[in-house]
This record gives structure tokens, C-alpha cells and sequence, in this order.
């Protein structure tokens, strides 16, 4: 091949990559590419667009900036326990041994460890209820390295939130964003103390919402989880979820693992529901819990076969109380609602989540279906109580001649007791007929635990009409059951 060939040969290589180039740049769009840098040398990642309506990430896909804003907000939580005390932690049954936030041994005073997110500059603190259930202290370690000893303000085990207070002002409060706009494939980041690794920052995406895995218990326990891929372990508990903008869109509280350690997929509770149950125990020291007075299932395939349904996506009616919020709205059995306050509800979580951002007394909208056609109702809910009052925690409560109050401390460390509510008075009435003497402490009404004053309100409400089996120790240490017919 003589020279002229060969500079020829090469001039049209060059000529044509040139041209590959300008086509391949020509037909790309410009917003799927995101350029980084790494040792000096351009990388582009393709297929990756972000909706900058209203927000643009700095230089691309880049989680510093939400990394830097949020991290001052998030804190770490050390709890201590007292020798031969142990709490009946949500998550026991569900991780076993395996996950759970405290490993302890109950025979020798021990301690736990999870994280929280400061709310407010004067020092309130949002974390999950089984960080610090049961725990005889709290310690409080911000992200500059400053200690405090926390306050519990109220917890809330039906959705796993608690509020701690220290006495501190001019803190960084997280920026709250909004859980109901994040989507499916969204970029959030998970940040709290791992393994006791203070201050971790890890990524991953939105993979569903609205996510019930049966982890709670109780007759009012509300699961609406936020699925994600980040990478969550034991110390996570109660830290944040944030989106790319450093706002706060939820509370890490578990992980679905064969192990105890992340297997790929944990959960958060929406900061939506976050912000009601943190203003309710602010405000009120209990949750208000709001109630359309139904039973309900998920509507299947099967099931709108089955009873004739003109949709297979909803929520069904199976039951409606006779006095309750939906009974007087107009609903009945058979009914699908399809939409909450015009949002739409497919599930029996999306529906129970909805709800409870409201309060006793709110008014809401809801549309269901009936006979194929779509109607619309407004439901005034009402509390566990049957009523639209507000509930609020109380020093005493008196129910059928007797009048009952939280069990001292000094009493309870004294029989080893976590808590309960002890007979201050007991005069003619169903307690006394049933044999209760003055001072008894219940610790249990059938077989729930009643560790304090609202929780022994919230489950007498509830049961009423029924018989109840009644458990506690005197203070001398007798221990001793109760049948009361109710």
C-alpha cells in the first residue's frame, strides 16, 4: 500500500467517526445525560432524568447536597435498661432474635442504640416507639458531638412513633417534604448510626409505597410503609429518609431480612403521618385517632367476581358500625371506596393512612362505588370512643366506681413492673363486684399489656360490651386475676 493510499484510508476513518459522533448527539437528548468526574476523566451515565421543575440537583445526580442539608438534623439515641427489665418490642415477633435495635441481656443492666430527627429548633425529636420503649434513660448525641439526656414527650406504638424533648434551643430542625408526591424510582437516601456507625449516609430508590408487612400490633396499628432499596441495618431505627432535596419524606423503622442484617429492602413511615402523630403528642400527649367505623378488605380478582363488582381495584366494605362515621355517611356493606379526600385509595393501607392524618370532628369526602355507579359521601369521624371530642391525657381516670391512675414509679421498680395503672379508689361498681380491692395494679386487661394511664383508657373504650380478664399484682407482690363482666 503506497503512502497516498494510506493518508487517504485515514483521513476518511477520521472523517467518519466525526460523523458517527455528530448523529449519535443529534438524536440524544440532552437530559438523559448526567456527567460526573472521576480522576479527571468525563463519565456519562445515560437513561437518567430527573423532573427539575421546581428543583435542579446540583451538577446532576448528586447526593451531597441532600446528604449535607439533612445530616445536622439527624441524632443518635443511646438507651439504658434496668437489670431483669424487658419490653414487648413490635418487632420481636417479626425479626425474632435477629433485628430490633437492642440486644441486651435482661438479667444485667444493658443498653440499645437507633437514631432520631430533630422537628423543631427547641428541641423536639422524632424517633421510632421501639428505640426507647421501655428504656429507664435516653441520651441524646448530636452530629457536632453534643450530649444531652432526653424526655419522653408521648409515644405511639400503633404506628411505631415516639417524641423525645431535650433542653436545648437554636437546633437544625430537618426540612419536612411531602411522602404523598414522591413516586415509584425516586432517589432517596437513608441516614441514622448503623451498627453504631454515627452520621451514615446510604442511596437507593422509592420501590413501592403504601406498604403493609404486618410488623405491628394491636386493634388500631396503621402500616403504610415507604419500600426502599437504601441500605438500612440495626441502629437505623427512627433516622431519616430523605429525598434529593434534603427534606424529610420518612422514618426508617425496619428491614425484611433472613438474617438481621440489610437483605435489600427496607421500610419508612411517611413523614405525612409522621407530622400528624408528632402534632398530636406535642399538642396532646396521645394520638387523636380518627375512625370511619368499617371493616375492610382489599379488592381482588376473586373477590369482585364473587360479589359482583364492576371494579377490581378498591377497597371493600365487609362491615359498617351501626353508630359509627360511615354508618351515618350513608355507606354500607358492599360498597368499594375508591378515593379519600379525592386522593385515590387502592388498598386497605392507602385507605387507612388517608384517614388518619384527620382527627375526631374532621369532615372528609369519600368515593365509592355501589351497583357500578360512583357516589360521594362526607363522613364526620369519630374517636375510639364513638364520640367527635378530642382526646386528651389525663392525671386519673375513673370508670364504674373505681378510679385508677398510673402506677407509681417508686411501686413499680419495686416489683419490677415497666408500668400499669393502679386502683386508687374502689367503691360500689363492676370493679369492686368482681373483687378488685383498693390498690391493685393491672398490668394486663386481656392479655394487653397496659403500661400507662391512656393505653388502659384506649383498651376499656374498645371493650366495652364484652367481658374482660384482668391481671396485675398488689403491692405486697401477690399476683392476681380478674374476670369482669362488661
Amino acid at each position: 500500500m503506497n503512502s497516498k493510499n494510506f493518508i487517504g484510508m485515514l483521513v476518511s476513518s477520521i472523517l467518519g467517526g466525526l460523523i458517527a459522533v455528530l448523529l449519535f448527539v443529534s438524536f440524544t437528548k440532552s437530559d438523559t445525560l448526567v456527567k460526573q468526574t472521576a480522576g479527571g476523566s468525563p463519565i456519562s451515565l445515560t437513561n437518567y432524568v430527573f423532573d427539575s421543575t421546581d428543583f435542579v440537583v446540583p451538577d446532576g445526580l448528586n447526593f451531597v447536597f441532600a446528604a449535607k442539608s439533612a445530616t445536622p438534623s439527624v441524632v443518635h439515641i443511646r438507651t439504658t435498661y434496668k437489670a431483669g427489665q424487658a419490653t414487648q418490642n413490635p418487632f420481636n415477633d417479626f425479626f425474632k432474635e435477629y433485628f430490633g435495635d437492642r440486644y441486651r441481656d435482661y438479667q444485667n443492666p444493658s443498653q440499645g442504640a437507633g437514631s432520631g430527627v430533630i422537628v423543631s429548633a427547641d428541641g423536639y425529636i422524632v424517633t421510632n416507639n421501639h428505640v426507647i420503649e421501655g428504656a429507664s434513660e435516653i441520651e441524646v448525641l448530636l452530629n457536632d458531638n453534643r450530649s444531652y439526656k432526653a424526655e419522653i414527650v408521648g409515644t405511639d406504638p400503633s404506628t411505631d412513633l415516639a417524641v423525645v424533648r431535650i433542653e436545648e434551643t437554636n437546633l437544625t430542625p430537618i426540612t419536612l417534604g411531602n411522602s404523598d408526591n414522591i413516586q415509584i424510582g425516586e432517589w432517596v437516601l437513608a441516614i441514622g448510626n448503623p451498627f453504631e456507625f454515627r452520621s451514615t449516609v446510604t442511596a437507593g430508590i422509592v420501590s413501592a409505597k403504601a406498604r403493609n408487612i404486618n410488623i405491628l400490633s394491636g386493634n388500631y396499628r396503621l402500616e403504610s410503609f415507604i419500600q426502599t432499596d437504601a441500605a438500612v441495618n440495626p441502629g437505623n431505627s427512627g433516622g431519616a429518609l430523605v429525598n434529593l432535596k434534603g427534606e424529610l419524606v420518612g422514618i426508617n423503622t425496619a428491614i425484611a431480612s433472613p438474617t438481621g442484617a440489610f437483605a435489600g429492602y427496607s421500610f419508612a413511615i411517611p413523614v405525612s403521618l409522621v407530622q400528624k402523630v408528632v402534632a398530636d403528642l406535642t399538642e396532646y400527649g396521645t394520638v387523636q385517632r380518627a375512625l370511619l367505623g368499617i371493616s375492610i378488605q382489599d379488592v381482588t380478582a376473586q373477590l369482585a367476581k364473587e360479589n359482583n363488582l364492576s371494579v377490581i381495584q378498591g377497597i371493600y366494605v365487609m362491615q359498617v358500625n351501626f353508630d359509627g362515621a360511615a354508618a351515618e355517611a350513608g355507606l354500607k356493606v358492599g360498597d368499594v371506596i375508591v378515593a379519600i379526600q379525592g386522593r385515590t385509595v387502592s388498598t386497605v393501607a392507602e385507605l387507612q393512612e388517608q384517614v388518619a392524618l384527620n382527627r375526631p370532628g374532621n369532615r372528609i369526602k369519600v368515593t365509592y362505588i355501589r351497583d357500578g355507579k360512583t357516589h360521594e359521601t362526607l363522613a364526620t369521624l369519630k374517636n375510639t370512643s364513638g364520640t367527635t371530642n378530642v382526646v386528651k391525657v389525663t392525671d386519673s381516670f375513673r370508670s364504674e366506681g373505681a378510679l385508677f391512675e398510673t402506677v407509681p414509679e417508686t411501686v413499680s421498680d419495686q416489683l419490677n413492673l415497666e408500668g400499669g395503672v393502679q386502683a386508687i379508689e374502689v367503691e360500689t361498681g363492676k370493679w369492686k363486684s368482681a373483687g378488685i380491692k383498693k390498690g391493685f395494679i393491672i398490668t394486663k386487661v386481656d392479655k394487653t399489656e397496659i403500661n400507662k394511664l391512656e393505653e388502659f383508657i384506649e383498651v376499656i373504650n374498645r371493650t366495652k360490651g364484652d367481658g374482660l380478664l384482668i391481671e396485675g399484682y398488689y403491692p405486697n407482690g401477690e399476683k392476681a386475676y380478674y374476670g369482669i363482666g362488661w
